[in-house]
C-alpha cells in the first residue's frame, strides 16, 4: 500500500526520484516496472501487475460508448511503461510532463496501489477549491457515500 504525500522535484532530463520508502515496497511488487498513465490534473503512477488489471478492465468498456472510449484513449494511450534505474528514478515522458502541467516541483501522493503524481501549484490550487467547496457546502457527495462514517 502507497500512502502519505510527498514533495519531489523532476529533473531537468525530466526524472523522478520516487522515494525510498517506496522503493522496496515496489521492487517486491514489480520488480521495479511501473506504468505512468494520465489522469484528469494529474498523473496516475501503477505497479506493473496492478496497471495491467486496470488496463484489461478498461480495453473490456464498450468501445463505441463516447466517454468509455475517451477514457480508453486517454488512460491506455497515454500509458508508458517505465522502470526504476539504479538511483530509484523513473523517466517522465515530455507529453505526460506537458499533459499535467508538471515542470520540477511536484506532488506524490499514494492512493493505495497507485500513486497520483500533481504539478505542486496544480494541487495547491485544487486543495484551495476543495476547501472552498466545503465551506460552501457543495460537496455534491453521491448518496452512497453520504452515510460513510471516517
Amino acid at each position: 500500500m502507497f500512502r502519505g504525500a510527498n514533495k519531489v522535484t523532476v529533473d531537468s532530463k525530466g526524472r523522478l526520484a520516487i522515494p525510498t520508502r517506496y522503493r522496496e515496497r515496489i521492487g517486491q511488487r514489480s520488480d521495479g516496472q511501473l506504468v505512468i498513465t494520465v489522469d484528469r490534473q494529474c498523473l496516475l503512477i501503477y505497479p506493473l501487475p496492478d496497471w495491467e488489471e486496470i488496463e484489461r478492465k478498461l480495453i473490456r468498456l464498450p468501445s463505441l460508448h463516447p466517454q468509455a472510449r475517451r477514457l480508453q484513449q486517454f488512460m491506455v494511450g497515454y500509458a508508458s511503461d517505465v522502470t526504476l534505474d539504479s538511483h530509484g528514478r523513473v523517466l517522465l515522458a515530455k507529453e505526460l510532463r506537458e499533459f499535467a502541467a508538471i515542470d520540477r516541483q511536484a506532488l506524490l501522493i499514494g492512493q493505495g496501489n497507485k500513486f497520483e503524481l500533481w504539478d505542486e501549484a496544480r494541487w495547491s490550487e485544487r486543495i484551495d477549491e476543495w476547501l472552498k467547496d466545503d465551506q460552501t457546502g457543495e460537496s455534491g457527495l453521491p448518496p452512497e457515500l453520504e452515510s460513510l462514517s471516517l
